[in-house]
């Protein structure tokens, strides 16, 4: 496996933001010369990254046989849209290697847990607004994410909104902003194929926010799954003991088959050309 580490810092970003993908050697022994990548962005209510949602999901998707990478993008007190135009910029630096990286420039996913599931759903409903390519300097074409993948993400600026993540994400006037980054509202026919996961008993961030994501995208007839899980709190990630808090949470045996059902949901979506 090789590490390639890319600047994606542009204003208002934080000195502390990088992706660093993940490549898988490539070999005469694979059929596969091509291959998707997954973009992982971790949680942490754009106050922090979670390091539970960071290298040891990314390393899930190289097992699958994927390219992977991390977007540590920065967070408070950096401000919107500065971490939106830093995973643009990772996508672009992901089609711009293709070649190089041997990977399939029409498979490449954006993972987000929780505010990271923002910042994912923002970018894949937001990559073709033409404000995105101006400051990124490219055509839009080359910022379009092929599949979206949310993870008891925070969506909603309504009812149902995790207060924190806006508050650090848009600062002192969150308040009179936040509607216009409430995502269920921003999803159009261009917004890519989804899977979404959450549980029901999340504490933090409620369920409803998937729900009332996954029913914006199937009103646009954009194609999506959602995994809606009994029990578990919130901040789960692989959701297995290895990923255990220092609190002793983050472990709930009925949900650590999510990252099975979304490989299941990538291959079908890997071989649907």
């Amino acid at each position: 496996m090789k590490l390639e580490t890319v600047e994606v810092r542009g204003a208002g970003s934080l000195d502390s933001a990088l992706f660093d993908a993940f490549l898988l050697e490539d070999s005469a022994e694979y059929a596969v010369r091509r291959r998707p990548m997954v973009i992982v962005c971790p949680g942490g209510a754009y106050a922090f990254l979670s390091e539970r949602e960071a290298d040891r999901a990314a390393m899930q998707f190289c097992a699958m046989g994927y390219h992977a990478g991390v977007l540590r993008y920065s967070v408070a007190p950096s401000r919107y849209p500065a971490a939106l135009l830093e995973l643009g910029r990772a996508v672009l630096a992901v089609r711009n290697h293709a070649e190089a990286w041997n990977v399939d420039p029409d498979h490449i996913a954006v993972l987000g847990f929780s505010a990271g599931g923002h910042l994912a759903g923002s970018f894949c409903t937001q990559w073709d607004m033409p404000w995105v390519a101006q400051a990124l300097g490219c055509a839009s074409g080359q910022l379009r994410p092929n599949a979206m993948i949310l993870c008891y993400p925070v969506v909603t600026a309504g009812r149902w909104c995790h207060e924190g993540s806006f508050v650090n994400l848009l600062g002192d006037d969150w308040r009179e902003r936040k509607d216009a980054l409430s995502l269920e509202t921003l999803v159009r026919p261009s917004t890519p194929p989804a899977f979404l996961w959450h549980t029901a008993e999340d504490p933090a961030v409620p369920a409803q926010n998937s729900i009332s994501m996954a029913a914006a995208l199937a009103e646009q007839n954009v194609p999506v799954e959602l995994h809606l899980f009994e029990r578990g709190g919130h901040g789960l990630a692989l959701a297995d003991e290895m990923g255990k808090t220092a609190s002793g949470g983050g472990v709930e045996r009925s949900c650590q088959c999510w990252i099975g059902l979304l490989h299941a949901w990538l291959e079908r979506w890997r071989t649907s050309r």
